[in-house]
């Protein structure tokens, strides 16, 4: 597994970014001439064009899902809302793919003619998202998957609840910090615990916590006002 930073904008994991077969991101809160990139419920369109431009260069056809923190995956055959899940994949070439975090772990998957996106929180890790959407995409490996900036170990302080949940997948040792009075989580340690586990061949990570970096929106950070950034991945024709 490649760990990494990674100052850019948008942020790309560095051997995907490599593939000449797929395009991906994950987003900030400001473009590269930093004009917000909100993609909160409601975003208009011209905000979902520019995060396309950002990732793709141009203005590609999109699609995303109402997401509920399950393990639902839906299947992209053209642009727009696939509906309510958590995970979305395709093999339609020119497609971009896009979920939303403010803390959550973004998960981008590339394998042999399909990709497919992620949004991971706590309930979708411990509902077996990324198992399922593994398990969608069925025979195109071998899979290469690069987890996107999320909250960090030291910022995420949970109950035991949480810790409870993502244990069902992955052993404590992986993912928690017992030190202090509560349990600490590393949510994007237990992404790439069941990536492995689902056999994914290469993962690479993106170690940028969305609460310290300025440059990311953080519902732990900011509360209510949080806004949204895209993760995005599609297919080059």
């Amino acid at each position: 597994m490649a760990v990494m930073t990674n100052p850019e904008v948008p942020i790309r994991a560095r051997a995907l970014a490599r593939r000449v077969d797929v395009v991906h991101g994950f987003c900030t809160r400001t473009d590269t001439h930093g004009a917000s990139l909100d993609l909160r419920t409601g975003a208009d369109a011209r905000v979902w064009d520019r995060v396309s431009i950002e990732v793709a260069g141009s203005v590609r056809p999109m699609a995303h899902a109402s997401q509920v923190h399950g393990r639902s995956v839906r299947y992209a055959s053209g642009p727009g809302s696939v509906g309510e899940a958590d995970a979305i994949w395709t093999d339609v070439p020119d497609l971009l793919l896009v979920i939303r975090t403010a803390d959550c772990v973004p998960i981008v998957i590339a394998g042999v003619g399909a990709v497919a996106v992620i949004h991971a929180g706590w309930r979708g890790l411990a509902a077996g998202v990324i198992a399922a959407t593994i398990d969608a995409m069925g025979q195109c490996g071998p899979l290469h998957a690069a987890v996107g900036p999320a909250i960090c170990l030291s910022c995420y302080e949970v109950g035991e609840e949480v810790v409870a949940g993502l244990a069902t997948w992955t052993p404590e040792h992986e993912f928690v910090d017992r030190t202090g009075k509560r349990p600490h989580v590393d949510p994007g340690a237990a992404a790439v615990a069941q990536l492995r586990e689902g056999g994914v061949q290469t993962i690479e990570r993106v170690t940028v916590c969305s609460r310290c970096d300025p440059r990311l929106w953080s519902h732990r950070q900011e509360g209510a006002h949080a806004g949204r950034q895209g993760s995005v991945i599609g297919l080059r024709c």
